[in-house]
């Protein structure tokens, strides 16, 4: 995947070694090496779901049926480009 572009549907996200989700003051969050991002909600439902086992279309099709009120649609790109923003930070990475 190149920084311009989106995973691919067929995709298993995982998180990459060094990664994990922990918790600080009872909030979620995901640990990267020297750094922490604070995860609720749909961020946290995503990164939930990144087990290497999912494929990102999976992962879509499961938020999708959890957000129901939502635009199928918003909710697809908005976990694309979610999955893209964690990939580029190092956090991610797609296996086929």
């Amino acid at each position: 995947m190149t920084d311009t572009q989106l995973p691919n549907l067929d995709s298993h996200p995982r998180l990459t070694p060094g990664v994990r989700l922990g918790q600080n003051n009872n909030q979620q969050v995901l640990l990267m090496p020297e750094r922490a991002l604070r995860l609720n909600g749909p961020s946290l439902e995503i990164v939930q779901r990144c087990d290497g086992k999912r494929t990102v279309r999976e992962i879509v099709t499961e938020l999708q049926h959890l957000y129901s009120k939502a635009d199928p649609a918003k909710v697809e790109s908005d976990i694309l480009g979610y999955l893209k923003l964690l990939h580029d930070q190092r956090a991610l990475d797609f296996e086929s």
